[in-house]
């Protein structure tokens, strides 16, 4: 099957070979999509086949990305995938979480049960499988957490050498335990996402490191298998509404372009509508939108948000983000410090944990449903990117009344579940467990 890499913006579309390591339009800077000739693709025959392969223990048949292969044909030599066994990701019903969202029910894609915790390695199987198909020796990333931890896995799985470049004090151990577990060289920089991802691309570049940002656009068809798993897992009854965080927006592009693509090739008879949720304080992309074409997209140049994951001022991915906003006519929500430690912890109430980056999709939600944005009928299915354990501090400190803030304000415990010191009686005992 052919493929390229096209330029994303419509006034240009150059095209390029799949194997010129690339991840801007040479031509006008516009950032980059592969693209297949699917006139060849039989939608019942593949769902029938897809469905096969669940049962086929083949390395890439169990793997919740490669079972799905045919929907991004990129790599002509299948012997250079990395695979971990990704993806596989359950949906979980909710009834309290919905009850909170304003919903009468909710359905959880919980990313968190990646082999790293994160959504990240669904489309990181796919960025280290070009870069050995491209016969690159190192690859790169910039993180606030769960990028590096998924790179560095991978790169380590298929004998690539990972370097992570990290904004120092501004990542959790969880994840940056995972890098270096991983064998990662890891550098801890004075600086924002936003400035490193700058200095890394113009190192890149020099040193011929592969760069595993979301701007790559392989990143970006592996994480369609996201979505493509979750239309299988629904029997491709397509949800009414998709809602996830939003920090680089790599995420809302990969849904938007997996679900066009499934729509255009009759797997799904419609698109739901998606919508992106970010933190306050870090929410670009929601000022942008809120603004209507009125004021060009500006980055934020010191965001602050404890959901690290999404603390991004400058989204690479905001174009085709927007895009995929106004082609499935979705939203764009933001959620407070405290709308986000007390869905999170409404969450994990109901038995499902899920780092803070995550609990902005339920926030959003109680938003949206109160505003009468999403109806209290709709089927929604609401994404968790991350792992519960992703950040253990973040819950202890909510659970203790110790979380603050990023400006010191301090965030009630308002679903709090402290833990209680007592003395060694068993009648003391006996008398508070009543």
């Amino acid at each position: 099957m052919h493929a390229h890499l096209v330029c994303f913006d419509p006034a240009c579309r150059a095209q390029f070979d799949i194997r010129e390591v690339l991840y801007n339009c040479p031509k006008c800077g516009g950032l980059l999509e592969a693209d297949y000739d699917f006139s060849a693709l039989d939608a019942p025959a593949l769902k029938r086949l897809w469905r096969e392969r669940r049962m086929d223990n083949a390395p890439l048949n169990q793997s919740g990305v490669w079972r799905y292969r045919e929907l991004f044909p990129f790599l002509d030599d299948l012997q250079h995938v990395v695979t971990l066994r990704e993806g596989n990701t359950p949906l979980l019903p909710a009834p309290r979480a919905a009850a909170y969202g304003g919903l009468r029910d909710i359905t959880f894609k919980h990313q968190g049960f990646n082999p790293t915790g994160s959504f990240k390695d669904n489309g990181m199987t796919g960025g280290a499988s070009q870069a050995r198909l491209l016969g690159m020796k190192r690859v790169a990333c910039v993180s606030t957490g769960n990028t590096s931890a998924s790179m560095a896995a991978y790169a380590s799985a298929g004998g690539l050498a990972p370097l992570i470049f990290i904004p120092n004090g501004n990542i959790s151990y969880g994840k940056l335990a995972q890098a270096l577990e991983y064998g990662a060289k890891t550098y801890q920089v004075e600086a924002n996402f936003d400035q490193i991802l700058a200095l890394v691309r113009t190192l890149a570049e020099r040193l011929g490191i592969y760069l595993l940002n979301s701007i790559n656009p392989f990143r970006i068809e592996g994480q369609k298998s996201i979505v493509i798993e979750m239309m299988d897992q629904r029997d491709w009854r397509v949800p009414d509404w998709i809602v996830l965080p939003g920090g680089n927006l790599g995420n809302v592009s990969a849904f938007g372009k997996g679900l066009r693509e499934m729509l255009a090739h009759g797997f799904i008879d419609k698109l739901p509508r998606l919508a992106v949720v970010q933190a306050e304080g870090s929410s670009p992309f929601y000022d942008y939108m809120a603004a209507k074409g009125s004021n060009p997209f500006t980055a934020q140049c010191h965001p602050k948000t404890l959901a690290t994951a999404i603390k991004i001022g400058d989204p690479v991915s905001w174009p085709k983000a927007q895009f995929e906003i106004e082609t499935t006519n979705g939203v764009v929500e933001r959620a407070s410090e405290q709308e986000i430690a007390d869905a999170k912890a409404t969450i994990g109430a109901c038995g499902i944990g899920c780092e803070p980056a995550s609990a902005a999709t339920l926030a959003g939600i109680r938003k949206l449903t109160a505003a009468g944005v999403i109806d209290r009928d709709a089927d929604v299915v609401a994404v968790l990117t991350g792992n519960l354990l992703k950040d253990p501090d973040y819950i202890y400190r909510y659970h203790t009344g110790q979380l603050t803030a990023p400006d010191g304000s301090p965030i009630a415990a308002n679903f709090g579940n402290k833990p209680v010191l007592v003395e060694n009686n068993a009648e003391t005992l006996a008398a508070l467990i009543g």
